[in-house]
């Protein structure tokens, strides 16, 4: 099912599966992390996992940089890149986050990445269920 946000798109994959895709040339604010935020908490009760799907390119300020993707029961995050650019800017997101040991892989998308980084969040949450 597909939901509208102010500034993309959420599109739930799976019962805990949680695609986003940002519109192209956004700037992810504060205030639009926050409205990621309250649809998370009224869709995922329990351990999720999300697709960060970056076919479009957007940029985000400092302050989202510091809070996005911080979920009480987010269990693994996949980001699918479409270019170098983009595949830089998610690593780098990564090493800004670092202290919150993300369960994080990344995978391009021109390389069938969406559909490995699916079967991969679909393997994580298989093993955190196990554990």
């Amino acid at each position: 099912m597909k939901h509208r946000l102010s500034f993309g798109y959420f599109k739930i994959l799976d019962d805990n599966i949680l695609e986003v895709v940002a519109d192209e040339g956004v700037e992810m604010t504060l205030e639009m992390i926050e409205e990621c935020h309250q649809f998370v908490e009224s869709h995922f009760k329990d351990g999720f996992g999300m697709l960060v799907n970056r076919v479009n390119n957007y940029t985000y300020s400092f302050e989202a940089k510091l809070s996005i993707a911080s979920y009480e029961h987010l269990k693994a995050i996949a980001f699918v890149y479409y270019s170098a650019e983009s595949k830089k800017s998610t690593e780098d997101l990564y090493q800004l986050r670092a202290f919150d040991e993300w369960n994080f892989q990344a995978f391009s998308g021109l390389e069938l990445g969406w559909q490995q980084a699916f079967d991969w969040l679909q393997q994580e949450l298989i093993s955190v269920k196990v554990n």
